[in-house]
């Protein structure tokens, strides 16, 4: 009570803190006299003085006001676009590394051009992060216009561009791209052999356009970077023959989770088919020997109960294509990882592309997190205020909006199920379309909305359907939504980047209808001004029908995606109205909704195509809203929980292999190597304290031969008076040392230094490969030491560390080996090896989703390596033996003989 009466009095904080803005929102205003009497010349040169007084010790924040008026002076020549007061506010938010919440049509895009140049001064670049890549390539060309009118060099990173073309675009003063390209470039980079080839440099500045759809929704599932594994099509499709030989009494469904188990009986008829197949070792479908097994079975389930065509994901040429939760696009080119896509195309019958396994992976929050100064805009934020200052340490600020909002928010109406509500809001729709007002209808899959399509066909309603099978023409259909009568039904409105604009939008529609005609020329002007006089009056006819009426067919699982939604409607104070229609089988109701005892009564005391609407229903559609909020908080939070184990020692191995990239020579960390394998040796074989009769001199003779390359005199040793394993550790390690001089003597000093770097490098990415796969596999069964009474996440922390040392150890072992065994011969350097293509993914470890935006995968994930493998060989391997003839000769863990510098088990001695 008394914190309302304060409010009402001093307004709530947010207020208080935009209030606050204001003496600097004045003297923005001040400059702008002065900078409306430059020459256009004189306008552009303010970027240099600018630099020079940065250079001169000013600070930033001195700049703010002047540079905020030259870029508000500069859009309004360029694009005939002066920022509101509001939209200066903004930007002071943005530069201030805080969120701005701003309401649809407010013109974020342009609030951004003010912290983006400011920041851009300096000349360390600003990263200004997008949605999809239709919108990055829109605003670097539309915004662009002002950077470059003021001088500053503007990128866009998109799909399929060259090495050299991504460097040129990050060099830039400002860079546009989506929150995928700039995360898999960082992976990419750290997967490279030259510093030369890396495309990024240090990180200044990131502002994030849709920063809740960015930082909230995609930030459950890390970016992966994989590559491919053995064909294993056979077994899924025997595995999927025997899943859809299940009754449902076989297994438990937990639709929150999208998990789903064997009963105990399911267990045994598993057992029994799999048996009958051939596919189970032993009895017993649980034993060491059917791990695979039982994570292929477990995945085809997933695949056949959890998994909807037309909901989760299409079939288009003959391919499985993900479909986005958040935005119902096609995911062309992504893939579940573990096995899922795999087993969803066994399901479907299509051709089964091979596994990936993971090479390099980071979170959307730790990624984000490297910037030294970060910030965002939205339209719905103030929901997740909470989480975005625990993950990333910023503070939500409300923007008010420039005209007061005269939307009407309709109360919700409840039916009993799903055919009811449809046909309510069939007729809902044609009812107001036939008035003229146009309707904007959000659905939340693609079969909800070939649904509702089916009934306004049968009411006679023409429309459009906005969904991922149609998604090429998605600007056109949105742009066009306000028109006179029209009725659109998207699949979802989230990060759609186009504004609807009541009466149409004479930029598409000369697209469409003079698509020959270009820009600039007497023709097109022309017929532009006749489409503008139609527009005017459309308008006119609209605002008289309403404005827009949007209209929810279901409530999402996240409140914000329903205000999103809403917002489109009342687009700087034009009038409009919006309300949701419900059933009892909506998911978020059947899944998170009121006990199954409200769900009864509601049955029982409903008729049939009857409606209900109250202030209680719409509170408790909110409170299982804010359940779901909760449970994808916890998982967002697990997630990085886990990844922040793994981000430390992802440092580390970047961070060395940068300085390994950097260093004129690596000669000083190979000689730590060597002499501490050397001191390992000897200490392992003549342990402190004791007498030379006890020393294992045996071991110790195969282990310096074997990691070492060295044949010495031990026993000899031994026999002498003054012996002692201090002394040993010395002659052996001379004698390494003296060793690795004569080959490096062979060779120029340039060329030994590439062949050490080259060695570190390949054996650091190697070893650090596994060891994903390994914490992957970790942190999968974990959770089972909760039983034990242990908190998983600390005994995730004690492994990971422990298999992190052992990790180092092994890099040390066999780049100390590879040195000591390698030959060199002087001849023209090999041709580079093609590749494998690096799967690029944004994989939910939770519940297996996807939803990369990266268009060419295998294009993208090339990683270019200007070092190619050394070619080494074996003394004593006659040249042109048969490589089958190594099996049992060539210890397991030595180079292979090949030359192509892997151990010997993972080359020609792998297991088949």
């Amino acid at each position: 009570m008394f914190g309302g009466l304060a409010k009402s009095i001093f307004g709530s904080s947010n207020d208080r803190y935009v209030k606050s803005l204001n003496p600097l929102l004045a003297k923005i205003v001040a400059f702008e006299p002065t900078l409306e009497a430059m020459d256009d010349a004189t306008l552009s040169a303010q970027t240099t003085r600018f630099r020079e007084r940065l250079t001169a010790g000013e600070k930033i924040d001195a700049l703010l006001p002047e540079a905020f008026a030259t870029v508000r002076e500069a859009a309004r020549r360029v694009l005939g676009m002066r920022h509101f007061d509001v939209q200066m506010i903004g930007g002071i938010v943005l530069h201030r590394g805080e969120i701005a919440e701003m309401r649809t049509g407010e013109g974020k895009t342009l609030v951004a051009t003010l912290a983006t140049y400011l920041n851009a001064l300096p000349g360390d670049g600003v990263h200004v992060i997008t949605v999809n890549d239709y919108l990055a390539s829109r605003d670097a060309e539309w915004m662009g216009q002002v950077y470059r009118f003021l001088g500053l060099s503007v990128g866009v990173i998109v799909p399929n561009l060259s090495d050299e073309q991504r460097r040129a675009a990050y060099n830039s003063d400002i860079t546009y791209g989506t929150n995928n390209e700039f995360g898999f470039d960082y992976l990419r980079d750290n997967m490279k052999y030259e510093r030369a080839s890396m495309v990024q440099r240090p990180f200044a500045m990131a502002i994030v356009d849709e920063v809740d759809s960015v930082l909230i929704d995609e930030a459950r599932t890390p970016l992966i970077i994989s590559g491919p594994t053995d064909d294993k099509s056979d077994l899924y499709m025997s595995v999927d023959a025997i899943v859809k030989q299940l009754e449902p009494q076989d297994y438990e469904k937990d639709e929150k989770q999208r998990s789903i188990i064997l009963t105990e009986e399911g267990t045994e008829r598993a057992e029994r088919l799999l048996e009958t197949a051939g596919l189970l070792q032993g009895a017993n479908l649980y034993d060491f020997e059917n791990t695979q097994v039982v994570h292929h079975l477990n995945q085809a389930l997933r695949a056949n109960q959890m998994f909807k065509r037309d909901t989760d994901y299409i079939v288009k040429d003959g391919k499985v294509v993900i479909i986005d939760e958040f935005t119902g696009r096609m995911m062309d080119g992504r893939r579940w990882s573990e096995g899922l896509h795999q087993a969803v195309e066994a399901k479907e019958g299509v051709t089964i592309e091979p596994e990936n396994q993971t090479m390099a992976s980071i979170t959307f929050q730790n990624y984000f997190r490297m910037y030294p100064k970060l910030s965002g805009m939205t339209g719905t934020a103030a929901t997740e205020a909470a989480e975005f200052y625990d993950i990333y340490k910023m503070n939500v600020v409300t923007i008010p909006t420039n005209r007061t909002i005269n939307r009407v928010d309709e109360e919700d109406e409840f039916y009993k199920n799903t055919q009811d509500k449809f046909r309510a809001i069939a007729k809902k729709i044609r009812e107001h379309a036939m008035k003229g007002q146009p309707v904007l209808v959000g659905t939340v899959s693609i079969e909800k909305s070939e649904l509702l399509s089916e009934f306004l066909n049968q009411e006679g309603v023409d429309h459009k359907v906005l969904n991922a099978r149609y998604h090429e023409m998605e600007a056109h259909i949105v742009a066009q939504a306000g028109r006179l009568g029209a009725v659109t039904i998207a699949t979802n409105m989230a990060g759609r980047g186009t504004d609807i604009q009541l009466g149409g939008n004479m930029e598409f529609r000369m697209l469409d209808e003079h698509p020959e005609l270009a820009p600039g020329t007497p023709e097109y002007d022309t017929q532009a001004e006749a489409i503008r006089g139609e527009i005017a009056a459309e308008k006119g006819a609209v605002l008289a029908a309403g404005g827009l009426f949007v209209l929810g067919t279901e409530r999402h699982e996240s409140r914000r995606i329903d205000n999103q939604l809403r917002g489109r409607s009342g687009r700087q104070g034009d009038p409009g109205l919006s309300r949701f229609y419900l059933s009892l089988d909506d998911d978020l109701l059947r899944i998170f909704g009121p006990d199954t005892l409200f769900a009864r009564m509601m049955r029982s005391n409903i008729e049939d195509g009857e409606a209900i609407g109250s202030k209680w229903l719409t509170k408790a559609i909110e409170t299982a809203q804010k359940k779901v909020e909760a449970r994808n908080y916890d998982i967002r939070k697990q997630v990085v929980e886990y990844d922040d184990v793994m981000n430390d020692q992802r440092k580390v191995i970047y961070e060395q292999r940068a300085d390994i990239m950097d260093s004129d020579t690596v000669g000083e960390m190979v000689e730590d190597m060597r002499r501490e394998t050397a001191n390992e040796i000897v200490g392992a074989a003549c342990p402190p304290g004791s007498y030379p009769e006890q020393w294992n001199v045996e071991e110790m003779r195969t282990q310096l031969q074997e990691q070492l390359g060295l044949d010495l005199p031990v026993d000899a040793w031994r026999d002498e008076e003054a012996i002692d394993p201090e002394l040993v550790e010395e002659r052996v390690q001379q004698a390494a040392d003296a060793l690795v001089a004569e080959k490096a003597a062979e060779l120029e000093s340039d060329t030994w230094t590439s062949v050490e770097k080259s060695i570190l490098l390949q054996n650091l990415d190697h070893h650090w490969k596994e060891h994903l796969a390994t914490l992957d596999a970790l942190r999968q069964v974990v959770h089972l030491r909760a039983y034990a009474q242990k908190t998983p996440i600390n005994e995730y922390k004690q492994e990971a560390f422990s298999l992190f040392q052992r990790m180092l150890d092994a890099i040390r072992l066999d780049v100390t080996r590879t040195i000591a065994h390698a030959q060199f011969q002087l001849q023209p350097p090999p041709e580079l090896p093609e590749l494998p293509d690096f799967i690029t993914s944004h994989f939910d470890p939770f519940t297996g989703e996807d939803d990369t935006r990266d268009i060419d995968a295998g294009t993208l994930g090339l990683v270019q390596t200007q070092m190619p493998p050394l070619q080494m060989a074996r003394p004593d391997m006659p040249e042109g033996e048969d490589p089958a003839a190594w099996e049992g000769q060539v210890n397991r863990n030595s180079p292979c003989p090949c030359g192509s510098g892997r151990k010997f088990k993972h080359c020609h001695g792998a297991v088949a």
